[in-house]
């Protein structure tokens, strides 16, 4: 019989490719981990949107199968402890009613039609599933001073037909990212026990008529967890009368039968968060950080024991910052979780008695994982291709379990991703250059013998880091395949290098960081493919600040142009933000205390030196980096008669997220590189 012939791989990717790519959400193991069900995105550029639909994948080797239909924005799939449901959230039409707000709906596995399970008219957030597989535990933003489920759909009825739009508040945090918070509300936790033989649902607010709250901002299923009896919830939430984002969160414990709240975990310099009862109940896992020692601290594994009525830092001698979720394995004596390291994400098991960690899966980037009757099941992914399913059952090698974005990807060619390592700045003032990781992504079909333009793509955070993972905002494959060799430096400030290293630059941003990316300029210069007139430099967030603050310190023609994506411009300006209260811990000092120390460390004190081209791209629904940062950047440069492109969108945030916006931020961003590319016209690629 002759071979199949191996399909060929016929062009490099575009951005059409990219948003061809199908998206994969975090997987849940079925009881048995015979199946795992996750959501999956398509996105449509002819449309301007995306659809997501819940898909069956077997980890014993069947075929994938379709659960929900695509055209819902199903989402947050959850199997039942008992294995006869799956529940999940989305905003459908059903019945003749139509969701105002996303709501709680549950299909069993074999198929046929999914149900409403109940209608919350304050919406549904997330949820967990109580052991007993007839209950579940969801976060609902609710008007606190309104009792009773009658009374909030009355108030939600009234809001939606007031006729003024202002939004009034006396919050310290009113917004997030891109969304203000809804107005009067806060996130409580309910409890709905599923109607039997087509009985109403029964949904009981169990916060009401306490001063307790989920986390306002962004509350998940990670907040809370419950017992594996069934009686108890355990909750993170803020003790502090003001609720601000950066406040230190305490752990309490609720009775299900008589409502009594106890306070378990709280201690003014501790941040906790993430608890999970363990397999018998009388120990909490959860996630602390020290901030009264310092901001930067890492997250690190605790454990609460009932019998003591006391908690301890387990992980302290391991300088890793841990990840949610925590999952306890079978035994008690052991937590599965994620954290970076040099660059990548892995998933961990940490041993308690033993308080050491162990790799169990190597990123890439594991973005989710899920265990059950032994068998795991990783989603991750990497710099050369998109999030993958993969089971590692008991005595079995780790395997695929789909194929979604095979037959596109097995088309496209992509380009070589190298790990380097060179000598950056000094963390100490006087002390040896540190070891800087740099990660390199090359054309495809690269030739050493050939000239390449070299692109910088500068990480956002500071406290993150640009890892081997797939990125579809910033993917570096795709601006690899437009001839550009891609350098990606993990600067000082950066995560997963110890918290020293993250740190460093703690009170003196854009100091230690232009060090690293000038060293890394230097390193790639030397090499013969390098040409060097043509090195460019972008980023975004603080990677845009980055390129802003390069273009105030970095001599005018070093670089042939920047692109500067959500910068940090002026910080005494950036106080507009939702991130705020953070500002004296990152710069050192609030403005009005020591404006000088302030702007040391803000671009715009240096705009008399910008000289270098530079396109700015913005977004009005940006709360993080609010947008008149990127207009004043660029009418700064307008001002000084330095050439720049403004790049404005009024419906986008922080990020670039609507298909048709995406490929007009890439077209932008590619025009902007070759329009100032000094190379020859046919040495460039579009």
């Amino acid at each position: 019989m002759a071979a199949c012939p191996t399909p060929m791989k016929t062009k490099p990717i575009t951005v059409d490719d990219l948003w061809k790519l199908e998206r994969i959400g975090a997987p849940s193991l079925s009881p048995d981990g015979a199946q795992a069900v996750a959501a999956v995105t398509r996105y449509s550029m002819e449309d301007n949107k995306s659809a997501s639909s819940l898909w069956l994948f077997s980890t014993l080797g069947g075929a994938a199968r379709a659960l929900t239909a695509c055209g819902d924005k199903d989402g947050q799939p959850r199997w039942s402890p008992k294995g006869d449901l799956v529940a999940f959230v989305a905003r459908r039409e059903q019945q003749g009613e139509k969701d105002e707000t996303a709501q709680l709906y549950v299909i069993a596995p074999d198929g046929g039609e999914a149900r409403r399970a109940a209608t919350v008219a304050t919406g549904i957030e997330a949820f967990r599933w109580c052991p007993d597989g007839r209950r579940l535990l969801f976060v609902s933003w609710v008007w606190p001073d309104a009792k009773g489920t009658k009374e909030q759909a009355k108030r939600a009825k009234a809001f939606k037909e007031r006729k003024e739009s202002g939004y009034a508040t006396s919050e310290a945090q009113y917004r997030y990212w891109d969304h203000q918070l809804p107005l009067g509300r806060v996130p409580h936790l309910h409890l709905l026990e599923l109607g039997r033989d087509g009985a109403a649902a029964k949904v009981r607010d169990l916060f009401e008529g306490t001063p307790y709250e989920i986390r306002r901002h962004d509350p998940d299923a990670d907040c809370f967890d419950v017992s594996p009896d069934g009686k108890r919830v355990v909750f993170a939430f803020d003790p502090a009368p003001e609720k601000r984002i950066d406040n230190r969160f305490a752990l309490a414990e609720l009775e299900l039968k008589s409502g009594r709240v106890s306070v378990i975990v709280q201690d003014a310099d501790w941040d906790c968060s993430a608890p999970r009862y363990s397999p018998e109940g009388e120990r909490i896992a959860f996630i602390a950080s020290h901030q009264g020692r310092k901001h930067t601290m890492p997250g690190q594994v605790a454990v609460w024991y009932r019998d003591e009525s006391r908690w301890e830092v387990l992980s302290e001698a391991w300088d890793h910052d841990v990840q949610a979720p925590l999952a306890w394995e079978d035994d008690g004596q052991a937590l599965l979780l994620r954290a970076e390291q040099r660059g990548r994400q892995h998933l961990w098991r940490f041993d308690l008695p033993d308080r050491r960690a162990e790799l169990v899966v190597e990123g890439g980037t594991v973005q989710a994982f899920d265990k059950a009757a032994g068998t795991l099941v990783t989603l991750a992914d990497s710099a050369t291709h998109p999030a993958r399913l993969q089971a590692c059952l008991p005595g079995e090698a780790p395997r695929r379990i789909e194929t979604i974005n095979d037959a596109l990807l097995a088309r496209l060619q992509s380009g070589r991703v190298e790990e380097v390592w060179f000598k950056g700045a000094a963390s100490v003032e006087g002390g040896e250059p540190d070891d800087v990781q740099m990660w390199l992504v090359y054309p495809p079909g690269f030739d050493a013998k050939k000239k390449y333009p070299l692109l910088h793509l500068i990480h956002g955070g500071p406290h993150t880091a640009f890892g081997d993972a797939w990125h579809y905002r910033w993917n570096s494959q795709v601006f690899a395949a437009q001839g550009y060799v891609v350098a990606c430096v993990n600067y000082h400030g950066s995560s997963s290098f110890g918290t020293a290293f993250l740190d460093s630059i703690t009170h003196r941003w854009g100091q230690l960081e232009t060090v690293d990316v000038e060293a890394a300029t230097d390193w790639l210069l030397k090499k013969p493919w390098a040409d060097k007139r043509r090195v460019f430099a972008s980023g975004g967030s603080y990677g845009g600040f980055m390129v802003a603050w390069m273009n105030g310190h970095v001599p005018a023609g070093r670089y042939a142009a920047y692109v500067c994506h959500a910068g940090c411009f002026d910080w005494t300006a950036m106080f507009a933000d939702d991130a705020y209260t953070w500002h004296a811990k990152e710069l050192g000092a609030w403005y009005w205390d020591d404006m000088a120390r302030v702007h040391a460390q803000s671009p715009h004190a240096a705009a008399g030196a910008m000289a270098t081209p530079t396109l700015v791209v913005h977004g009005a629904l940006d709360y993080r980096v609010p947008d008149a940062q990127g207009l004043a950047y660029y009418n700064t440069l307008k001002a000084r008669g330095v050439d720049a492109r403004l790049l404005w969108f009024p419906d986008e945030n922080h990020w670039v997220l609507k298909p048709r916006n995406s490929k007009q931020w890439y077209g932008e961003f590619f025009g902007w590189l070759e329009r100032h590319d000094p190379g020859p016209a046919k040495t460039r690629k579009r």
